[in-house]
């Protein structure tokens, strides 16, 4: 049964993602994370009078691009809208976005999540500019313009998500597409993309759409799983102690608190009609071609969807291995990198997204800023496939290279003795007799069709030889001498 029993949670997703322009939507200001507070900004982004805006190209190529990815339908005619509002984040007091024609309409993103596969409907895309920042102290509040009219594209699903964590898978899907179109490096952390949700509940079977709640600014995939899961119990809650009263749960907004780890009510949730949209005086519309919308489609790279049915289909990696990897650009490159020199690719990725992420993961780092090259991981790899070394010596190996980022595997072992392999079959013969001699009751248990005895005794073998002795001399020796 659901965790949520007899109910079934509706959820809409509009994720905001900042676009890697040089420059701003609508000005020639740097559109540059981390420099000091107020530096990046022309009379534009503060809104002086009488100021122009201008379009960013580049910013209009990359929703292009997002929506050739996706499927979706190119508005050959796009035009701008002014959505009015008081905030002290937006001197204009207006944003500049696209409500009547948005650049981008329909599309669909497909996703594995855990057993099955799910096709998530997009409603739209459209482009706008970002607001300041807002920045609380201790006894005031100050304001970042550097960040004001950095170009966003806000993309708007249909509510066809049926829980938290379809929310997330989706919301990777989204941040792994445009990685791989370069089109936003999607930092949370700096706020590159930011998630807000629409969720309602529904008795099971049932096709409404009741009273939705609004939750804002979720910037981490964890945390809008938890702010997901606490707002669909606590709707849940409301129904079933109000005997279903359909007015029990009003329309509102409310922002997650990651510190409380809860949701913080801000405001009844305004209604199209309380932003006074009106189409934008100062902005010509977006006029495209069928062959400028093909160029683009015919130039972009390969997407996440495929290259995870190329890793499963063809190098035949595990399903969530796959998933794991595409969902980090980077790390997925760093992958194809290594199997340039590496054929064993169920081993290789095992080793990047095992043995060495898991090394480094109290860390905060991520495996490919640290030093370590592809190539000195599938070296790594081959040197085990040629029963250069074991298994348990690369281990150790991997362990030093942690600690020497820019040594090579090769190098490692030929500088420490233990780290060679004992391929002398006298040697491994002795270790093998003085196993069987300690535990004659695991070669009887063997010789009686218990097949993890002769697993016990290869394992003591390879104990007492430090990990060093080559596995397949040890098999054959023990059988031999078994038999």
């Amino acid at each position: 049964m659901s965790k949520y029993g007899t109910w079934e949670p509706v959820i809409g997703l509009e994720i905001h993602v900042e676009l890697n322009t040089k420059s701003k939507l609508f000005s020639a200001a740097p559109n540059r994370f981390g420099d000091e507070p107020n530096t990046n900004i022309t009379e534009l982004c503060t809104g002086e009078p009488g100021t122009l805006p201008i379009l960013n190209k580049a910013a209009v190529h990359k929703a292009i691009q997002f929506g050739c990815a996706v499927g979706s339908t190119i508005s050959k005619i796009s035009t701008f809208d002014r959505k009015s509002y008081f905030y002290p984040d937006l001197p204009r007091n207006f944003q500049i976005t696209q409500f009547h024609e948005p650049i981008i309409r329909g599309g669909a993103i497909t996703a594995g999540i855990d057993s099955y596969v799910k096709i998530f409907d997009i409603h739209e895309a459209h482009l706008e500019d970002d607001t300041g920042m807002l920045k609380h102290f201790s006894r005031f509040t100050g304001i970042d313009y550097n960040r004001s009219g950095v170009p966003l594209l806000e993309i708007v699903s249909e509510p066809c998500i049926s829980s938290p964590k379809e929310a997330s898978t989706y919301a990777m899907m989204i941040r792994s597409i445009m990685q791989h179109i370069d089109a936003s490096d999607c930092n949370m952390e700096e706020g590159s993309m930011r998630f807000d949700a629409n969720i309602s509940v529904r008795p099971k079977g049932s096709k409404e759409l009741r009273t939705k709640i609004e939750i804002k600014n979720m910037t981490s995939f964890n945390n809008m799983e938890m702010a997901l899961d606490l707002e669909i119990q606590r709707q849940i809650k409301e129904y079933e102690e109000h005997d279903d009263d359909l007015s029990i749960i009003q329309q509102s907004t409310y922002r997650w608190d990651s510190e409380k780890r809860e949701p913080v009510l801000m405001r009844l949730k305004e209604n199209a009609a309380d932003y006074r949209y009106f189409p934008e005086p100062d902005l010509l519309p977006i006029v495209l071609t069928d062959e400028y919308i093909e160029k683009v489609r015919q130039s972009l790279p390969e997407l996440p969807y495929d290259r995870m049915k190329r890793y499963v289909e063809i190098l035949k990696i595990p399903q969530n291995n796959a998933t794991f990897l595409i969902s980090n650009k980077k790390l997925a490159d760093y992958f194809d990198s290594g199997l340039k020199l590496c054929n064993n690719a169920k081993s290789l990725c095992n080793w990047i997204i095992v043995e060495f992420a898991g090394r480094i993961k109290n860390t905060g780092k991520n495996l490919t800023d640290i030093g370590i090259s592809s190539d000195h991981i599938a070296t790594l790899v081959n040197l085990i496939d040629k029963k250069t070394i074991t298994g348990k010596i690369a281990k150790v190996v991997a362990d030093d290279m942690i600690a020497s980022p820019g040594k090579s595997p090769e190098d490692i072992i030929a500088e420490n003795s233990d780290y060679q392999p004992i391929h002398d079959r006298d040697k491994i013969e002795t270790l093998v007799d003085n196993v069987l001699a300690k535990n004659s009751q695991s070669v009887k248990d063997y010789k009686a069709g218990n097949k993890r005895a002769f697993g016990f005794l290869v394992g003591q073998v390879m104990k007492i030889s430090g990990g060093s002795a080559c596995a397949q001399t040890v098999n054959e020796l023990l059988r031999k001498k078994i038999n």
